[in-house]
């Protein structure tokens, strides 16, 4: 039985860095067209620096599946942003469609790292004014 549909491997020096942003991360497209990869869904690595945080966004349609490699991250979220969660190392993330939220790194060392599925192929990221949360 043969199958056109090869398992690809992309490795992190082909990455595409080129992937829609949000202030104060960086994300890499690991499971995208741009890295020649035709899938239903997205998938890369999201990175966020000692001490910083993103600006308030939200990935529209999409829903967002998160698996913390390494570090801690606060996320917040809500319509002003009066929810909050700490996720560590080995947790698991959901984000509904539409959700405003952002990603806060509290260490002043270690960044935290994420890979992250998103329900389609092509990321979806809609930042928001800084002046939407109090």
């Amino acid at each position: 039985m043969s199958n056109s549909n090869p398992i690809r491997i992309v490795r992190p020096d082909q990455f595409d860095l080129g992937t829609a942003q949000t202030s104060g991360s960086q994300r890499r497209a690991a499971i995208a067209p741009e890295v020649g990869v035709t899938s239903a869904l997205w998938g890369g690595i999201f990175e966020v620096e000692p001490g910083a945080r993103t600006g308030v966004h939200h990935h529209g349609s999409q829903e967002t599946v998160a698996f913390v490699l390494s570090g801690r991250c606060e996320v917040r979220w809500g319509e002003n942003g009066e929810f909050t969660a700490l996720a560590c190392a080995g947790d698991f993330i959901h984000v509904p469609a539409f959700l405003p939220h952002m990603e806060i790194n509290p260490s002043k060392v270690h960044p935290f790292r994420w890979v992250v599925v998103r329900s389609t192929p092509k990321p979806i990221v809609v930042n928001l004014p800084d002046a939407v949360w109090p």
